[in-house]
C-alpha cells in the first residue's frame, strides 16, 4: 500500500507540473516558433526535457524547429520520440513523415502520412504529402487517389493540383494531366512547375502552340534552368526548327552540362544535320553521365546503324530494352533496323513487332464503333494515315493508288501527319475527298476524328518508320484495318486485319508468323513514270568504263553486298561507282563508307559519294 501511494503522490506531482509547463512554456514556445526564433525554441524545449523527459508537446515541438532548420536526422529522432509519447497524434505522425521524406525514406514516409490520415481523415497535408512520397515510389495511381482527397479537403491548394498532374503524365494520363495544371495555374498563375508540366503534357498531347506558350510564361519566370531549356529544345525538334532545338540544347548543356536531357538533344539534332561525328560525342557525353540510359544507348545504336553497322545498332536497342523493357523507341528503331539485315529472319522480325503490341499497343484502349448501315450503293470510306503525303520515295509507291481510286465506289480520306508540305502534298490534297492536317492532333483526337468520320477501311502507309501514327490502329477507329505500301512487312498488331504483300515479299512458309492476314496483290509497288525523263547514251561508251550506281540509304549498304561489289569491281579495275545518299553531306559518315570500301581493296579515288 505504501507503494501505491508513492507511485499516486509522484503521478499528482507530474501531472501538476505538466499544467504548470503547458500554463508556462507553451505559450512562450509556441510564440518563439511562430516568429522563427528556432534557436531559442530549441533551447526552451531541451531544457524541458531535461525536466519532464516524456513531455510530449516539447518533443514535438523540437522536432518540428529541428524539421525547419534542415537538421533531418536530429528532427526524426524527436519526432520518433513523439509519436512513441503519443502515437494517436496526427500532426507528430504527419512531421514525422515528412523529415523522412526529406531523408528519402519513402517507405516510411508513405507509413507515416496513412497513419496520420487515418487518424484524422480530414487532414489535407497529410493526403497531399502522402501523395508526393507516393510519387517518389512511382506508385502513380495511388498518387493520383491521395492528391485527388487533398484537393476534395482544400480544393484552392495549386501545388496538390500540380502534384497530381504530374502523377498522371506517369500513368500517360496527358489530357487529364494538362487539365490538373490549368487547375493550379488558374489558383496561382505564375506557378512555374505547373507551367512547365502543361508544356510537357501539351507536348504529348501534340498541341505544340500551347506548349509553347506554357515553356515561354515559365522562362519568363526562370530563364536560367536548363531542364526547361531542353524541354523547350525537345519540342522544337518535333517541329522540324532545328536550328531553334539546336540553340535551346546548347543552352541546357551550358547551364548544366550534366544533364542528360540536353546531350540527348544535342546528338538528335547531330544526327539530324548530318554532323555524326557530333552525334556519336553526345551520345558518348549521355552515357558517361549515365551508363544505364535506355536513351542514350537507343541513340547510340542510331548512329552506328546510320554507318551501316547494324548488328552493333541491334545489340544497342537490345542493352536499352534490358534496363527498360517498354522503351518503345528502341522497339521502334530495332523493328526498323532488323529490315536492314542481310539475313533477316521472318520470326525475329514478327517477334520484336509483337514486342511493341505488348509493351505498348495493348494499353490503349479500343474503340466501341457504332454499326454501319450495309448498303450497297454508299459509297465506301477508305482513310488513309500517312506522315509522307509529301516528295518521299514512299510517296511515289501510293501516290498511283489514290489517282486510281473509282471516286463513284469509293471517298479518300487522307490524315496527313506531317508538319512538312511540297507541291506533291499539293497533289495528294487535290486526290482527297477529304483531308486532315492530323499532326496536331492527339492519337485520342485523330482516332476520334477517323471514327466520326466513319471510315469503313483504314490503311496505315508508314509501318514503323518514322512518324507512324500505329496508336491509332492499336484503338481501332475502324472495322477494317489493313497496312501497306508504305512499309508492308507486317505490324504485329491484332487490331491490324490485313497486311497487303505478294508471294515473293512474304513467302507462304512464314505467313503464319503475321499477326494480320495477308492479302497479296498482282504488283505490290507501283509508280508513275517519271515526267520529262528520257533516256541518254551510255556513259560508258563516253567515259571508256563502266560506272555503277547505288541510290540507297547507308544501313541497306551491308558488308555482304560490299563484299560482293568490290569482287566485282577488281574484275573490272577501270570501273567506277557513285553511292548517292543524302546523308553521305557528313564528312564522317561519307569517309566511314569508303573506308569500307578500301578496306576491301577499291581504291578510294573510284568511289564518288553524292549527298
Amino acid at each position: 500500500m505504501a507503494n501505491v501511494g508513492s507511485r499516486a503522490y509522484q503521478n499528482a506531482r507530474l501531472q501538476k507540473k505538466l499544467k504548470n509547463l503547458a500554463e508556462t512554456f507553451l505559450p512562450a514556445v509556441q510564440a518563439a516558433y511562430r516568429q522563427g526564433r528556432q534557436a531559442e525554441v530549441q533551447a526552451l524545449c531541451r531544457r524541458v526535457l531535461q525536466e519532464v523527459p516524456n513531455y510530449f508537446d516539447a518533443m514535438h515541438l523540437l522536432g518540428a524547429s529541428l524539421l525547419d532548420c534542415g537538421q533531418l536526422e536530429e528532427a526524426r529522432q524527436a519526432l520518433a520520440g513523439a509519436v512513441a509519447l503519443e502515437p494517436g497524434s496526427a500532426d507528430a505522425q504527419y512531421n514525422l513523415g515528412f523529415a523522412l521524406f526529406n531523408l528519402q525514406r519513402y517507405e516510411e514516409a508513405c507509413a507515416c502520412q496513412e497513419r496520420a490520415v487515418a487518424l484524422k481523415p480530414d487532414f489535407a497535408k497529410a493526403h497531399a504529402n502522402l501523395g508526393t512520397a507516393l510519387l517518389r515510389l512511382e506508385r502513380a495511381g495511388q498518387a493520383v487517389a491521395a492528391f485527388t482527397r487533398a484537393i476534395a479537403l482544400k480544393p484552392y491548394d495549386a501545388d496538390a493540383y500540380c502534384n497530381r498532374g504530374v502523377a498522371q503524365l506517369m500513368l500517360k494520363q496527358y489530357a487529364a494531366a494538362a487539365d490538373s495544371f490549368e487547375r493550379a495555374l488558374a489558383f496561382q498563375p505564375r506557378h512555374f512547375e505547373a507551367l512547365v508540366n502543361k508544356g510537357l503534357a501539351h507536348v504529348e498531347l501534340r498541341h505544340f502552340a500551347v506548349a509553347e506558350a506554357a515553356y515561354n510564361a515559365a522562362l519568363a519566370i526562370k530563364p536560367d534552368v536548363a531542364e526547361l531549356h531542353a524541354h523547350r529544345g525537345r519540342m522544337h525538334l518535333l517541329l522540324g526548327r532545328r536550328s531553334e532545338a539546336k540553340a535551346d540544347f546548347d543552352r541546357a548543356a551550358a547551364l548544366d552540362p550534366t544533364l542528360e536531357l540536353a546531350w540527348r538533344g544535342k546528338a538528335q539534332v547531330a544526327m539530324l544535320t548530318q554532323a555524326m561525328a557530333e552525334a556519336m560525342l553526345a551520345c558518348k557525353k549521355v552515357l558517361d553521365l549515365n551508363p544505364t540510359s535506355e536513351f542514350g544507348l537507343t541513340l547510340l545504336g542510331i548512329c552506328l546503324g546510320q554507318q551501316g553497322d547494324i548488328a552493333a545498332a541491334i545489340q544497342h536497342f537490345d542493352r536499352a530494352l534490358e534496363i527498360k523493357p517498354d522503351c518503345e523507341e528502341a522497339i521502334v528503331q530495332k523493328i526498323f533496323r532488323l529490315d536492314f539485315l542481310p539475313d533477316a529472319d521472318f520470326a525475329v522480325q514478327q517477334a520484336a513487332r509483337r514486342r511493341w503490341w505488348d509493351a505498348i499497343g495493348s494499353k490503349m484502349q479500343r474503340r466501341t464503333l457504332a454499326a454501319r448501315p450495309r448498303d450497297p450503293d454508299r459509297r465506301i470510306v477508305v482513310g488513309y494515315v500517312s506522315s509522307d503525303f509529301r516528295r518521299h520515295s514512299a510517296a511515289f509507291a501510293f501516290l498511283p493508288v489514290l489517282r486510281s481510286h473509282d471516286r463513284a465506289q469509293f471517298q479518300i480520306n487522307c490524315y496527313s501527319c506531317s508538319t512538312t508540305r511540297d507541291g506533291l502534298t499539293e497533289v495528294f490534297q487535290s486526290l482527297a475527298d477529304v483531308w486532315v492536317d492530323a499532326f496536331n492532333l492527339s492519337d485520342d483526337e485523330l482516332t476520334d476524328r477517323i471514327a466520326s468520320d466513319r471510315v469503313d477501311i483504314l490503311v496505315d502507309l508508314s509501318g514503323f518508320t518514322s512518324g507512324h501514327r500505329l496508336a491509332i490502329f492499336a484503338r481501332k477507329p475502324a472495322p477494317i484495318q489493313v497496312s501497306a505500301w508504305g512499309h508492308p512487312t507486317g505490324t504485329g498488331l491484332p487490331t491490324m486485319d490485313y497486311v497487303l504483300a505478294d508471294p515473293v515479299s512474304i513467302p507462304s512458309s512464314v505467313r503464319h508468323l503475321f499477326a494480320e492476314q495477308i492479302h497479296d496483290l498482282p504488283c505490290m509497288i507501283t509508280m508513275d513514270a517519271i515526267e520529262g525523263a528520257h533516256a541518254t547514251e551510255l556513259p560508258m561508251l563516253r567515259n571508256g568504263y563502266v560506272t555503277f550506281g547505288v541510290f540507297n540509304r547507308i544501313e541497306k549498304i551491308s558488308d555482304a553486298a560490299i563484299v560482293v561489289w568490290a569482287k566485282l569491281m577488281q574484275e573490272l579495275p577501270d570501273a567506277r561507282i557513285v553511292i548517292k545518299n543524302t546523308a553521305l553531306d557528313d564528312a564522317y559518315l561519307r569517309d566511314g563508307l569508303i573506308g569500307r570500301f578500301v578496306d576491301h581493296g577499291i581504291a578510294a579515288e573510284r568511289i564518288t559519294c553524292m549527298g
